[in-house]
């Protein structure tokens, strides 16, 4: 355990169970946008990578085609 975590613990134990219940809450907070953060960062790299490859775009037609196979290959069970 480090010193900062030692510290911590310490600290909560003389919190009233509603501000531990609080802390909780902010640590989840922030583990919740450290998670978003490392999403965008892999976002923006695959995005990236789809850029680079120079395909040309989908027209309507061929999004809306696309959208009914996967349906209907749903549908099938296949």
């Amino acid at each position: 355990m480090t010193a900062i975590e030692a510290r911590l613990i310490e600290r909560l134990k003389k919190l009233p169970p509603g501000r531990v219940a609080e802390v909780v809450d902010f640590v989840d907070f922030l583990t919740a946008r450290e998670e978003r953060a490392a999403a965008a960062v892999r976002l923006g790299g695959t995005l990236a990578h789809i850029d680079a490859l120079g395909l040309p775009p989908l027209s309507e037609d061929e999004i809306e085609a696309e959208i009914q196979a996967d349906r209907q290959e749903r549908r099938h069970g296949a």
